[in-house]
């Protein structure tokens, strides 16, 4: 099983709600974006794409060292975050990963996040060890998730697995390699219509220990 991270397995805003308020006080403070803050509706609406979309998106008339400044803050406040111990997981996230490495399942992450971001959230949230690997396009430098997928697959020689996740990225991830697709209805930072395509919907975490293949006993 192939987990998407935000709006998946983390309930992002529980983070992010605070981290996007200091990054645009910063910007102020260092005079590279002087305009309001932007809802941060927007940038959870984001939530899934590569940062530089992101940033795109959520403050089009900024400059470039704006944008990559952003980055740098997004990561910094983000680590900070969590190690403060902010954010959470969906219900029942670290109960159910644990069942279903129990049972044998190769459990990943394929992340358009940025990799100590990615890799930030599953050790603080302890559940690193149930994966086989922890992807991201940050560390991986691929260009969609498509490509992030593919990499994983090829490296672990992986032929059938379940794609999981809350945008159409995901979906689309899924489709292009192969894989069966779940899509999590439960996250709230897209739009339902993302997940037409998928092969089956959750509205709840541990439904997955009741899919195809993973029956619970």
């Amino acid at each position: 099983m192939i987990f998407d991270m935000d709006g998946t397995l983390f309930e992002t805003d529980t983070l992010l709600v605070g981290v996007h308020e200091r990054i645009f006080q910063t910007l102020r403070d260092e005079k590279l974006y002087l305009e309001p803050t932007p809802p941060v509706e927007k940038l959870l609406g984001c939530l899934g794409m590569l940062l530089h979309d992101i940033w795109n998106q959520v403050m089009p008339d900024s400059t470039l060292a704006a944008r990559e400044r952003a980055d740098e803050l997004m990561l910094q406040y983000e680590l900070e975050g969590l190690e403060a111990g902010e954010g959470s997981l969906y219900p029942h996230v670290a109960q159910t990963l644990r069942e279903l490495h129990d049972r044998g399942i190769k459990l990943f992450v394929a992340s358009n996040g940025l990799e100590h971001y990615v890799k930030g959230v599953a050790e603080h949230k302890g559940i690193t060890s149930l994966f086989d690997g922890l992807y991201s396009a940050g560390e991986y430098e691929t260009a969609t998730k498509i490509d992030l997928v593919r990499r994983l697959l090829t490296d672990h020689d992986i032929e059938s697995a379940w794609m999981i996740g809350d945008r159409s990225s995901d979906v689309e991830a899924g489709k292009e390699n192969g894989l069966q697709v779940v899509g999590c209805a439960y996250a709230v930072y897209g739009r339902k219509e993302e997940l037409a395509g998928a092969d089956a919907l959750i509205s709840d975490f541990r439904e997955l220990l009741e899919l195809g293949g993973v029956e619970q006993t």
